[in-house]
Formats: structure tokens, C-alpha cells, sequence
């Protein structure tokens, strides 16, 4: 892997490439196509690639909490994050692995499924819902993780951000999917992206990064890593 911009350089550290700024940050991590889709076949791995998990691997070491959409927790199968050797050094004097946080309003999960079931030796799941999900099921969810309740009809990402960082959860990586990207960048709530260009034309019907309403976030290219014809792209946000 190699640096291409905003100098070029083949010696790279992905950790401090990648280091979050002070502060309350969330990231958004994708892989797109190279017209812009974020699937194949229903899967976001068939765009991958070698550097693309290394990338991967890394932003998760790095953040305080992994945040996902319940659709895409359902399509990719989603577990607990696992302790990983190399994130001895990115992780200390914090939880050996960040939490997943759920982001679902119906709370139409499978609460005894891996992602609940085998995340009690590292950090407990997270469910985001709001005060409108059914009162039983929020019960239930209590029984199998931790649950914040943010917003009355739907969820309130911005609060949701704000529990989270009162729990000391202020650097967020968000792995989409494109639905919750676009609430949360109409919230005004995206920091960074941190997006991987696949070199592949697919075509069909994949949404976009951003898949809602139309908003606006000014972003910078704060780099961009070249490998096997992948470009790993890191934007950030504009002052103002």
C-alpha cells in the first residue's frame, strides 16, 4: 500500500493515517464501486479487497463504538467485535474491543442471535431505538445488551451521539448502512469519511454512500492510499 496524495510515500502507517482527532468524531466507513455502488449481490464483500479489511480492522481498533443500521446487521451478519493482537496499542487504557450499537426502531433483531450472544466476555451490544418501539421488546432487548432510548416516533441520532458519548463512547465509526449515513449526515452529524473505491463497474440498482434526503457536508481529501488498484480515500469535514 502507498500514499498517492497529498504526497507519495511507500511507507505508510495506517494507525496514525487513520488517527481520530480530540474529541467527539463519527466516521463513516464504505466501500463503493467504482460508478458508485455499495453492494454486490446484497453484500458490501464483494467490493472488498486485502487492504480495504486491513483498513477495516484498523478503524474498528480505533473507535470507541461500532455503529450499524439493524438491515445491516441482518444482511451482514453482524457478531461482536473481537480482540485482535494489533489493537493491543490503539486500545489501551480502553475495553480490549469497541461495542456495536444498533440502530433499529422496530427492534426487529434476533436477541439471542451471536451479535448479543457472544459479545458478554468483550462489550455488551448496544440498541438504539426510540421511546415509540414496542415497551416489551425494549424489556427484552435490556435482558440481552444495553439499550438507549433516543427520540419518541423515531431515533434521534443526535442524541443518540450524545448517550453514547456520555458513556464515554465519543469516537464513533459508523459501517452505514447508506440509510443511517443519510440521517446522519441530515443531522449534521458526520466528522469524517473514510471511503474505499473498489475498481469495479457493477451497475444494477446498489444505493449510494448516502441513500435519504438531500444534505450538505463540506468535506476536504485529507488523503488518499493507492493498492491493487483500490483507492483508500479519507475525507473531513470543512470548519463551518
Amino acid at each position: 500500500m502507498r500514499l498517492i496524495h497529498p504526497a507519495v510515500s511507500d511507507d505508510v502507517d495506517l494507525a496514525r493515517a487513520y488517527a481520530y482527532p480530540d474529541g467527539r468524531c463519527v466516521r463513516l466507513n464504505m466501500v463503493a464501486s467504482a460508478d458508485g455502488g455499495t453492494w454486490l449481490e446484497g453484500l458490501s464483500g464483494g467490493l472488498s479487497g486485502g487492504g480495504d479489511r486491513r483498513i477495516f480492522g484498523v478503524l474498528r481498533g480505533q473507535a470507541d463504538v461500532i455503529l450499524a443500521g439493524a438491515s445491516t446487521v441482518r444482511a451482514e451478519g453482524y457478531g461482536p467485535a473481537r480482540p485482535r493482537e494489533s489493537w493491543r496499542e490503539l486500545r489501551r487504557g480502553r475495553a480490549a474491543a469497541p461495542p456495536v450499537a444498533v440502530v433499529t426502531r422496530r427492534l426487529d433483531l434476533d436477541l439471542t442471535g451471536r451479535l448479543f450472544a457472544e459479545a458478554e466476555p468483550y462489550a455488551r451490544t448496544i440498541v438504539v431505538t426510540c421511546a415509540a418501539a414496542p415497551r416489551e421488546r425494549r424489556e427484552e432487548a435490556a435482558g440481552h445488551g444495553e439499550v438507549i432510548v433516543a427520540g419518541d416516533d423515531r431515533v434521534d441520532l443526535a442524541e443518540a451521539v450524545g448517550q453514547l458519548a456520555a458513556r464515554g463512547l465519543e469516537r464513533v465509526l459508523c459501517e452505514g448502512g447508506p440509510k443511517i449515513n443519510a440521517q446522519l449526515a441530515a443531522a449534521d452529524l458526520v466528522d469524517e469519511l473514510c471511503l474505499t473505491v473498489s475498481p469495479m463497474l457493477i451497475g444494477g440498482d446498489a444505493a449510494r454512500v448516502l441513500n435519504g434526503p438531500v444534505s450538505v457536508t463540506r468535506l476536504r481529501l485529507a488523503h488518499v492510499l493507492e493498492e491493487d488498484g483500490f483507492l483508500f480515500t479519507r475525507y473531513v469535514r470543512t470548519p463551518g
